[in-house]
């Protein structure tokens, strides 16, 4: 529709506001009350414009098509006057003076100054919490940090108390905000127009809508794989603020609290700035070109002793597609072996074999914006609210604008206290769960028959397999009421527009790659992908660039593009390109470079952003390894237990400090770029691999980059038309972008699958039992997961103000399992597993089920992972971290040894 705006025609859809159609047309209005992520309050009255002769607030006013608007009269601009001065005058004088306050901005071009502010203070502060601070002297009750934590981030942890002008924002707890349900995303720092809320430090009054001043890079975040856009601002070589980018494709605006607020590790003591040797059994500082040497010695001295299969290299997710890149071909092109291989191996290795038989690509299927449309949602073995918030939070968001909820996961926590039906199955029976669902679909004809006759392979086995899944037998093996599985099957049966996000509690497990296939199962029933009837399936990766990492080849058995390495003509192409020859076997998987390395057959090993010491399952067994390998070489941030292991330590650059791209889970490329140089002599991955290339006396061409990912796309069509200028120009691009001037394909499979077929497969695995279960010794399930405030081992994240959020690992147990075994809330605890020990403390919760324990692996110096076996899915060698059998008895301190003597 159109309106004419101060003379002016413009044109704005239906349902826009008057405010949308002001600034359409170019004028601009003060909105103190108003952000554009949440809903329009009405409340400020500063945006008063005349509409069809009468005085309307512009935010919450509908434009009519054929409006007359205006909105720069004398008396307008006197209204408005009024009305801020009204809210200036309860402020004390420094809140128009400060810089970077969108108040004191509007004040100034209202020409209202600083004795307009007559307020006395007095209200106090809150400064209890690290990253938010709250100054109750400059808030105007606005409410927009109040409709943000409600409206985008879905915690509803802020409210307004008080009457009149006393009203003021507080934690809805009524205690300090330290002690509330703030999650620390820091959008409400980030929508206060005041200063009242902000962050610490030298960040302190500057937001996202108001950082003009600042000296800011566009960057994608290097935690998880959501792949947010930030606003880097930083002085001095020093990162001052990360801020969520307003026009990021995923984010959209919105930041949690390890991508916003936890870059302190930058500057931690604990950064290496100088390579490291071992001497007589002591690392010690080298220059770069005595540390090459020495690896370059090594290197040779074990292809000499054991062939080229005798050195391998687990890459990246936390590195750059760029850096991945040239990890594998370095392997490939001067080494000569395919023995590659990244932490993908650890998470979602199930994910890319499962997609891949089931549809032909290993990524998600759809672009995560379809799930604005979705109808209905069902989340397995994810718990984004806290591992991927960001996601959490739109998920959230659907689900209060009336989509359906399914959440199948054994804990209760995040997005299932709002869940329509909330399925807890015993770990390890995921199978089973999506095949009694799949059962119900067939069995009440709510499937699209049509797609399963013109698009679909295996019907006629699966629906011979699904005889032997009635609700009844499902439930008793999952533990799941055969009452709750017939009404989520409906619920999603039954929907339009279903989509499906899951997460780690499908994939590591026993047999994780035919969890992932049972799920996709579901969408083939239904038709929901590759039409637009449906809005697919979303693999959520944990780190990262795990999904990157793989579609630059760094895997034992695909090249770049998932092309293998047995098939001849995906050689010959990258032999034309590299001008090398490439091996024919597959490589070592990482489970079996350790192995090998034990068995005396891998005599060098490169480790690449991986402290595969805390994280890599049955870690006794992996730091054996690694004592026994003549040569392991490290590239870290950190002196890591993995590094502390190695022979040659690397300092390299963090994300904040390189150059190049990530893809995010729905395979999207977008740009990295550093906000600051890399402390002292550290190097980025990249060139570190060209240096150790050239010191073997190989150039691996490709100089930059964005050479690399042009050659790159050469090598794979899928990526033959990214490129930096063009992520440059369009933000982000979905793979596969076959050609330059296309989008790239953010929906798979609209016309055909990538199967040879170009059918859908659907998998009839039969349900088996996970490699552990519970016994008299080890009594209780043992689940692993992640935290909301840390990130992996924690590496980064306890280096920075997150370690005062939570600074410890607790053990998650049942009430009834507390009573039990004499656990108290907050007491030490030993973990005894089949495979090795760790301690924790405990925390009394009915978040997990009874028979069942609940930890994280953020403290690596706990030794979670030395509990957890060396039990793997079948197809790809992903660990069963999700079932270990375990038993837990207190942990007797000297004070209670103490106490008791008394």
């Amino acid at each position: 529709m159109r309106v004419e705006v101060d003379g002016i025609g413009v044109a704005v859809p239906e349902g826009a506001s008057l405010l949308t159609a002001a600034r359409a047309s170019g004028a601009e209005l003060p909105t103190l009350c108003h952000d554009d992520r949440m809903s329009p309050a009405g409340s400020c009255r500063t945006c008063l414009v005349w509409a069809d002769g009468s005085i309307a607030a512009a935010c919450v006013t509908p434009a009519a098509d054929g409006a007359r608007i205006e909105t720069a009269t004398d008396y307008l601009r006197e209204l408005r006057r009024d009305a801020v001065e009204l809210i200036a005058s309860a402020l004390p004088p420094r809140a128009l003076a400060a810089d970077g306050s969108e108040l004191a901005d509007v004040c100034r071009s209202l020409g209202i100054g600083s004795e307009a502010a007559r307020g006395v203070g007095g209200r106090g502060e809150d400064t209890s919490h690290p990253y938010v601070h709250l100054d109750r002297d400059l808030c105007i009750a606005c409410g927009r940090c109040v409709r943000m934590c409600s409206e985008v981030q879905g915690t509803f942890a802020l409210t307004l108390v008080g009457r009149g002008a006393d009203t003021v924002v507080a934690p809805g707890t009524g205690g300090p905000w330290a002690e509330s349900d703030c999650v620390s995303c820091g959008g409400c720092v980030d929508t206060c127009p005041t200063g009242a809320i902000t962050e610490p430090g030298p960040a302190r009054g500057l937001t996202s809508a108001h950082h003009e001043a600042a000296r800011t890079t566009r960057t994608t975040c290097g935690y998880c794989g959501v792949g947010c856009s930030l606003d880097v601002a930083a002085e001095e070589g020093r990162v001052t603020a990360v801020l969520p980018a307003r026009d990021g494709p995923v984010n959209r605006g919105h930041a949690c609290v390890k991508g916003r607020f936890a870059h302190g590790f930058l500057t931690s003591p604990g950064r290496l700035t100088q390579p490291l040797l071992r001497r007589d059994g002591r690392l010690e500082p080298v220059g770069w070109d005595e540390a090459l040497d020495h690896i370059a010695r090594g290197l040779r001295q074990a292809v000499a002793t054991g062939g080229p299969d005798a050195v391998a290299a687990i890459s990246s997710a936390r590195a750059t597609n760029e850096e991945n890149y040239l990890v594998q071909k370095f392997l490939r092109v001067v080494i000569g072996t395919n023995n590659v291989d990244n932490c993908s191996r650890l998470c979602h290795s199930p994910s890319a074999a499962g997609l891949t038989a089931s549809f032909g690509f290993p990524g998600g299927t759809n672009s995560f914006d379809d799930v604005e449309r979705a109808d209905c949602v069902l989340v397995v073995g994810a718990n984004p609210v806290e591992a991927h918030p960001v996601v959490g939070a739109r998920l959230l968001q659907r689900a209060l604008h009336g989509a359906r909820l399914i959440v199948a996961d054994p804990r209760a926590v995040g997005l299932a206290t709002h869940a329509d039906v909330h399925l807890r199955p015993r770990p390890g029976t995921n199978v089973a769960l999506c095949h009694g669902l799949a059962r119900v679909l067939l069995a009440e004809r709510l499937t699209d028959e049509a797609f399963l006759r013109e698009r679909a392979a295996g019907l006629p086995e699966f629906t011979e397999l699904l005889a032997d899944y009635p609700p009844d037998r499902v439930a008793d093996i999952t533990g799941v009421p055969a009452a709750d599985l017939v009404a989520a099957a409906r619920l999603y049966g039954r929907a339009e527009r279903p989509a499906i996000v899951y997460g780690l509690g499908v994939t590591e497990h026993l047999h994780g790659t035919d969890g992932v296939r049972a799920l996709a199962n579901l969408a083939i029933l239904r038709g929901a992908v590759g039409t637009g009837r449906g809005c697919g399936l979303y693999p959520l990766r944990g780190q990262n660039n795990v999904q990157g990492a793989s579609d630059m080849g760094a895997l034992p058995d695909t090249l770049p593009g998932y092309g293998k390495v047995t098939d001849p003509a995906v050689r010959s192409r990258a032999e034309d390109v590299w001008g090398a020859r490439v091996p024919v076997g597959p490589g070592l998987r990482i489970p079996q470079m350790f192995a090998a390395a034990r068995a005396g057959e891998l005599r060098a090993l490169w480790v690449i952003g991986e402290d595969v010491c805390a994280t890599d399952p049955d870690t006794n067994r992996v730091a054996e390894a690694l004592r026994v390998c003549p040569l392991v070489i490290c590239n870290e941030l950190f002196l890591s237990e993995t590094a502390r292991h190695s022979d040659v330590v690397l300092p390299v650059a963090s994300w904040l400090e390189k150059d190049g791209t990530f893809v995010n889970f729905d395979r999207r490329f977008q740009r990295v770029r550093a906000a600051v140089a890399p402390p002292g002599q550290a190097r980025t991955d990249f060139e570190t691999v060209h240096a150790v290339a050239a010191a073997m006396g190989v150039d691996l061409g490709c100089p930059t980059p964005a050479a690399a990912l042009d050659e790159c796309g050469r090598l794979a069509p899928v990526f033959a038309g990214l490129s930096h200028a063009g992520l440059d120009r369009e933000g982000a691009i979905p793979w596969p972008c076959p050609e330059a001037d296309q989008p790239g394909e953010a929906t798979l499979y609209t016309e055909r699958f990538a199967t040879a077929d170009g059918r859908a497969h659907l998998a009839s695995c039969p349900y088996l039992p996970p490699g552990e279960r519970a016994d008299d010794d080890y009594p209780l399930i043992m689940v692993t997961g992640r935290r909301l405030t840390h990130y992996n081992s924690g590496s980064m994240t306890r280096r920075t103000a997150n370690l005062l959020l939570e600074s410890a690992d607790w053990l998650d147990v049942h009430p009834d399992d507390a009573d039990r075994y004499g656990l108290r809330e907050g007491e030490p605890v030993t973990v005894e597993s089949r495979h090795g020990e760790a301690r924790l403390l405990a925390r009394v919760s009915g978040e997990v089920n009874p028979g069942q324990v609940f930890c994280a692996f953020h403290f690596p110096a706990n030794g979670v992972n030395r509990l957890t076996s060396g039990h793997a899915d079948t197809v790809t060698s992903c660990p069963e971290y999700k079932v270990t059998a375990v038993r837990v008895t207190p942990r007797r301190t000297q004070h209670d040894a103490a106490a008791d003597a008394r």
